[in-house]
């Protein structure tokens, strides 16, 4: 059985991610903070054939994942790939108006989150043959590309969520480095160097790509050989600048 856990699986590019594993006969570990929505989902994949297990599972609770483990772990000794894929936009609030309780709010899911979780199923990742972590990042989280004028980044003022992509980029290459059985990557989902991302809700629904689309990075890296890089920071179209 190969496994996957998705942390925001309920809608957007995790449940399309969810869907596409699961018709890859993969066994679907559903996270999802609001567990109405997270059913439902699970139920919508299961009737068209994906083994899904719907899991609640907030990242901003030490407690919520404390017990996505223990229930993981009723049905698995093991998991293949671990997708940290859940994240908030926060306010957008302008640097100069910025709090550190604007900041930690969104730290508090888009960084620490994925470091919770994946300190907490770290046994179950070390328990199988060619461990994958996918960390879903976002476009703001390159500086390069941040820093770029010609970008419409590089004008859009704002400090938590950005900054925290950053930290999250940093924090793959770091477990890549000290944890080399498992494959640590980043991914953009998106075109970087199109300025070309997927409709969601995290894009305000006016992104170019589909959902579809928007996932085909996740499912590159959560598909990869065993010999695949470790490390590496990834969009639609290949490696990108941190």
């Amino acid at each position: 059985m190969t496994s996957a856990l998705i942390t925001g699986a309920n809608k957007g590019l995790g449940y399309e991610t969810a869907r596409r594993l699961g018709e890859l006969g993969w066994t679907v570990f559903l996270g999802s903070r609001d567990e109405g929505r997270g059913r439902a989902a699970a139920q919508k994949l299961a009737a068209d054939g994906a083994h899904v297990i719907m899991v609640p599972l907030d990242v901003s609770s030490e407690k919520s994942v404390a017990g996505a483990v223990r229930l993981v772990r009723e049905h698995t000794d093991r998991i293949n790939v671990l997708i940290n894929n859940a994240a908030t936009p926060g306010g957008g609030v302008n640097p100069a108006d910025a709090t550190a309780k604007d900041i930690h709010a969104v730290y508090d899911t888009n960084v620490y989150g994925p470091v919770r979780v994946t300190q907490a199923f770290l046994p179950l990742l070390q328990a199988a043959d060619s461990p994958r972590v996918v960390m879903v990042t976002g476009p703001g989280g390159s500086i390069e590309y941040v820093t770029d004028p010609g970008q419409p980044v590089s004008k859009m003022y704002e400090l938590a969520y950005t900054s925290s992509k950053a930290a999250l980029n940093m924090i793959t290459v770091r477990y890549a480095q000290a944890l080399p059985a498992i494959k640590f990557n980043a991914v953009i989902p998106g075109e970087l160097a199109t300025s070309r991302f997927p409709a969601t809700d995290m894009s305000r629904h006016m992104g170019e790509l589909t959902v579809t689309e928007g996932s085909d990075p996740i499912i590159e890296l959560a598909t990869r050989a065993s010999d695949g890089p470790t490390g590496i920071f990834i969009d639609r179209l290949g490696p990108i600048a941190w």
